[in-house]
């Protein structure tokens, strides 16, 4: 089992995000005197629930084969079992939900405490692929971890397309930076600064308060158009590989 110092030790890839510069807090100063969560937008609702059914369809038997390779994993290497899906607390629109993935490392890098109260540093060895189960490798790779957040989609919790959630700890460090784009917007599964992974623009914040004040000066359509071109750019990302 890991030592607390261990499990504390935080990756520095697992905060990029900044605060807000000069050139956000001159370009958009309007969005910082929004007070509350933006209201849902008709079309990106209907649209993320339609999708979010169709892909937790699609995702059925993949659920199935990867709890398969699972089993087999953790019957061929018992320190790589365990169960297949876990969540921990991450916030959306300012509101605290389970953000739930699929478990990508060995039961000796969890930390059973932090566990218990589903707190996202319990499980941060993620980010360590030396802690990864051979099954957890290839589904870090494609992404196949954020799978279970399409039913937070479906509940109502995330969208498709919007800041990504981050868990309580790493909310807590952007808002004492100045940010607010994840106390305004359901979290999403891609956002405008997510599909800039694995380049120098991962975690610039300017990308989110542009996506904010589309979201504010676009009609309901238009704002599914802009969803739809960023969900073209994620999934160039996923099928390159690009997870880690």
């Amino acid at each position: 089992m890991l030592t607390h110092n261990e499990v504390i030790s935080e990756p520095k890839e697992a905060f990029p995000y900044k605060p807000p510069s000069a050139e956000i807090l001159q370009g958009y100063p309007h969005i910082f005197q929004i007070n509350e969560p933006l209201s849902p937008r008709f079309f990106k609702v209907l649209f993320d629930k339609f999708v979010a059914i169709i892909f937790l369809l699609l995702a059925a038997p993949i659920f199935l084969i990867l709890k398969l390779a699972f089993v087999i994993e953790g019957l061929l290497s018992p320190e790589n079992s365990g169960p297949m899906f876990f969540y921990y607390n991450a916030v959306s629109a300012g509101k605290i939900i389970p953000k739930y993935k699929i478990r990508l490392i060995k039961k000796k890098y969890i930390e059973p405490e932090g566990a218990k109260r589903h707190d996202w540093i319990a499980y941060s060895a993620e980010w360590t692929p030396d802690s990864r189960t051979l099954v957890g490798q290839f589904v870090k790779k494609y992404y196949l971890d954020e799978l279970p957040q399409f039913w937070s989609v479906l509940k109502g919790d995330m969208s498709i397309v919007g800041p990504r959630p981050l868990s309580v700890l790493h909310y807590e460090r952007d808002r004492a930076q100045g940010n607010v784009t994840r106390f305004l917007l359901r979290g999403g599964l891609l956002g405008l600064g997510h599909i800039n992974k694995g380049t120098p623009e991962m975690g610039n914040p300017i990308y989110e308060y542009e996506y904010v004040d589309q979201y504010l000066k676009r009609s309901s359509f238009g704002l599914l158009c802009l969803d739809l071109w960023i969900i073209w750019r994620g999934v160039l990302v996923i099928v390159r590989g690009g997870g880690y």
